[in-house]
């Protein structure tokens, strides 16, 4: 299966954080459109590899993604070495995507940053034809992606570009809110986190709205590159 767009994220729920509306907005469009987790997420305080596994495939059927798969990493510990970055090489032969999405460079958690040099280094290195990698016995024919965004997380980082995703922030809130174990619950006895809190679950709304507000629109997400961004011609921006 050929995509559009890969979007990687080193934990379930990276994704769908930081980028879920944008991902809801082209799937509406008629791209197609997978999630690779580098982790299951095992070193989280709350939930479990097996409950979390159970949310991520939840709140990609939300998102009405085509495919997700984890590469089981070792969350905390995985590293940016040739192990690592041949098995993204391997994703990305696999589904030829046009785009890639990846974790913000600069983040609170460790391994956002990782993971996100990581994708962008084998994005590169998937494109050379004298490495050679095999998926089920068959030699893969080399890919690189055309474009590779890194999405925004817990830092305000300043995006060089922003999506106006003001018709699917629903989306993004039902497919966040997949990941009950980990997020703001008032009932919860589980012990509290950064993320478990009432102000970081409003967070999704109110930064997507300050980002619009800079646009003009209701809502908005933000992306950096590590290469410019090319229009076709000044009456294409918004």
């Amino acid at each position: 299966m050929k995509l559009d767009i890969l979007a990687f994220g080193a934990h379930p729920d990276d994704v769908e954080l930081s980028c879920g509306a944008t991902i809801a907005k082209e799937i509406f469009l008629g791209k197609n459109v997978g999630i690779i987790d580098l982790t299951r997420g095992e070193l989280g305080t709350r939930g479990n590899t097996e409950i979390r596994d159970k949310e991520s495939a939840n709140a990609g059927d939300i998102l009405g993604i085509s495919v997700r798969e984890n590469l089981g990493f070792l969350d905390g510990f995985f590293v940016n070495d040739k192990d690592h970055q041949l098995e993204v090489v391997k994703m990305l032969r696999k589904y030829k995507p046009d785009i890639v999405l990846c974790n913000a460079i600069d983040d609170r958690h460790l391994d956002h940053p990782k993971g996100s040099h990581l994708v962008s280094d084998a994005c590169f290195l998937s494109g050379l034809m004298k490495i050679e990698t095999t998926l089920d016995g068959k030699l893969q024919d080399h890919w690189r992606p055309k474009h590779v965004y890194h999405y925004i997380q817990w830092k305000d980082l300043t995006p060089d570009f922003v999506v106006d995703v003001s018709d699917f922030i629903e989306i993004k809130r039902n497919a966040v809110k997949a990941y009950s174990s980990q997020f703001y619950d008032i009932k919860s006895t589980q012990p509290e986190t950064p993320i478990s809190s009432k102000n970081f679950i409003e967070s999704i709304d109110y930064r997507a709205k300050n980002l619009g507000r800079l646009i003009g629109v209701e809502y908005a997400e933000g992306f950096t590159t590590e290469r410019y961004v090319a229009v076709e011609n000044l009456s294409k921006l918004i």
